[in-house]
């Protein structure tokens, strides 16, 4: 197996686990991912937050406003590994419940790079933007905005 075959064996069953479960209401999963040694940064497609304070409370935030995850996948366009830091890069296809409306699909483009620590891939950066073109109902679309994250 080579080094970003390890990587994405390790790393994209707990990343699905992780976003399924944030998109049904639970950020506990996603979080534990994440590293708590900065710098980490979230330029997501509802809020952008740096530091892992910042972060974590737009993850519970989002997990608030999450339930019914009908489906959550991951499409693998590109990923890289070289020693401590690794990166995939792909396009999330959610359907999911916001703010208890009926779940609506929505496709996110997704870069997320990690490092290795005490032997873990943990997530030190995420920028998640709508797909151009895509069915676009989900956060940062017009059903949260920036202000509800700041509160």
């Amino acid at each position: 197996m080579s080094e970003v075959d390890d990587f994405l064996s390790a790393t994209m069953p707990r990343l699905v686990e992780a976003d399924t479960a944030l998109h049904s209401g639970d950020a506990g999963p996603r979080s534990a991912m994440w590293s708590r040694n900065e710098p980490v940064t979230l330029f997501g497609a509802a809020a952008t937050k740096t530091g892992w304070a910042e972060v974590q409370s737009v993850f519970d935030w989002l997990a608030s406003s999450f339930t019914r995850c009908e489906s959550f996948d991951y499409e693998v366009i590109a990923a890289g590994a070289s020693g401590d830091l690794a990166y995939v890069a792909g396009i999330e296809h959610t359907t999911a419940s916001v703010d208890g409306r009926a779940p609506v699909p929505y496709q996110l483009r997704v870069t997320t790079i990690f490092r290795r620590e005490g032997g873990e891939w943990k997530v030190v950066h995420r920028h998640g933007d709508p797909v151009p073109g895509g069915e676009t109902a989900g956060p940062g679309m017009g059903l949260f905005d920036q202000e509800a994250a700041d509160s």
